[in-house]
């Protein structure tokens, strides 16, 4: 079986289980910073919307990962459920990164997604807010990738 035909567990409708590793697995896969493995989590027509740009497919996603990571640098994210039912799943966000210029930002939002009986997302919708913050004002400070298990949480960190 082909990347582009592989199921992705846990499929829904989701329990408040399912749907916690749901979004832990795309927090752990937008950690990796590759475009190319988050891109797999999606239909092969996932429609998005991220802030004001509108992306189709997994090759336009691609396309806009790497943008995305070429301005967002040193890129750590959390995600926390928010809320689920049956194919659907409410998240809100943040993450921490800096541009070329050694700016630092926390980006807020909130993303809803819509996935198919295979598990694969197929509607994404994102709205996300720049903070900018000082670099002593970081909370994510693990080494890149993954978030390790006993980091807090978004709620912990009252953010």
């Amino acid at each position: 079986m082909s990347d582009s035909t592989q199921d992705r567990p846990p499929y829904p409708p989701f329990t408040r289980e399912t749907a916690i590793q749901k979004v832990r697995a795309a927090e752990d896969a937008w950690n990796s910073r590759d475009p190319q493995r988050v891109s797999l989590a999606y239909s092969e027509d996932s429609q998005w919307r991220n802030r004001a740009e509108f992306v189709n497919g997994r090759g336009e996603i691609v396309e806009f990962l790497q943008r995305k990571w070429r301005k967002e640098l040193d890129y750590r994210l959390i995600k926390e459920l928010w809320s689920y039912d049956g194919n659907r799943i409410a998240v809100r966000f943040a993450y921490e990164w800096h541009d070329d210029s050694e700016n630092w930002f926390r980006s807020y939002g909130n993303e809803n997604w819509e996935f198919n009986e295979r598990g694969l997302m197929v509607r994404r919708y994102a709205s996300i807010n720049d903070l900018p913050i000082k670099e002593e004002e970081r909370k994510y400070r693990w080494p890149l990738g993954r978030r390790p298990d006993d980091h807090p949480e978004l709620t912990d960190l009252n953010l």
